[in-house]
């Protein structure tokens, strides 16, 4: 137990995370009250990690379905409705659905799929990039910047691995659209930037990770943000296993092996779509907040 008295005012009492960063601090203010700051619930203006345990968030998730003035909640349904798409394409190139398109081709669904999924990338980083400073005024606690870029902010890199990514992910699925490829080219075109950004959203994942545990693994299954974290990371390995199997090694390819590159595709998308909608829910602990903070 920490004795107050003898600390002096506005002072930082606790600080966590994954070496070298720090994603937790606990201050003490000038009036002697305590302040938790969580690098992911700041820069997404949540309330502290502490107050997102899942027995407090039934409310937000009967509440989390209209929140259009939310750019977390934007975020979250955009990335599912990627996911969706992904899942779709997927699912035809198993076999499993019909195309509701005219070509009858799954490539069109993933490049459909890509878009939302930029478009939600961009979002989150814009959100990382706009991110006010620590508000606790200390020239300790400042982000060192070179050049826009945030060195020192673990949840900054997080997000702009992703959003690269994702822009690697319009590539691969548009050049995937185009018939006039031989198996060399569709390996610059398509596998690489497919591999590519699939390492980027595993790093991107990793990192994330990372930053809402305040350490490079630990379990906290009763803590929402750590479901939305853990679940995206586990479509992150889903996606990279498939960008393994999806290179093209001869003229002629394996079924069974890109049979198995599409299964680990609707895997990891399946992941993302399940990480993406417990985003919703997380975005409405913030009104849930408001109001217990009211009472």
């Amino acid at each position: 137990m920490v004795n107050q008295k003898n600390i002096p005012q506005n002072q930082c009492l606790e600080s966590q995370g994954p070496p070298p960063f720090v994603t937790r601090r606990v201050h003490r203010l000038d009036d002697g009250s305590l302040k938790i700051w969580s690098s992911r619930h700041h820069r997404k203006r949540l309330p502290a990690p502490e107050t997102l345990l899942l027995g407090r968030i039934r409310k937000a998730f009967r509440e989390c379905w209209l929140l259009f003035n939310d750019l977390n909640w934007w975020i979250g349904a955009l990335f599912a409705i990627g996911s969706l798409f992904f899942i779709v394409g997927s699912a035809m190139t198993l076999g499993a659905v019909t195309s509701v398109f005219e070509d009858g081709s799954p490539d069109v669904v993933f490049f459909l799929g890509s878009l939302p999924f930029t478009l939600a990338g961009f979002l989150q980083f814009y959100q990382a990039i706009t991110t006010p400073p620590y508000p606790i005024s200390s020239t300790e606690f400042e982000v060192r910047e070179i050049f826009g870029c945030r060195i020192g902010d673990l949840g900054w890199w997080s997000c702009f691995l992703q959003f690269m990514g994702t822009l690697l992910f319009n590539v691969c699925t548009f050049n995937g659209m185009r018939t006039d490829l031989n198996w060399i080219a569709e390996d610059v075109w398509i596998w690489v930037p497919n591999m590519s950004g699939s390492i980027l959203f595993l790093l991107s994942g990793l990192l994330a990770f990372a930053e809402t545990c305040h350490a490079y693994w630990r379990w906290q299954p009763g803590n929402l943000s750590w479901w939305v974290v853990f679940v995206n990371l586990l479509g992150c390995i889903g996606f990279l296993v498939s960008g393994i199997l999806a290179v093209n090694i001869s003229s002629v390819d394996a079924p069974i092996r890109l049979a198995f590159s599409n299964a680990f595709t609707l895997l990891g998308a399946v992941g993302f779509l399940v990480g993406s909608l417990l985003l919703l829910p997380e975005a409405a602990t913030k009104t849930d907040e408001e109001v217990v903070t009211a009472e």
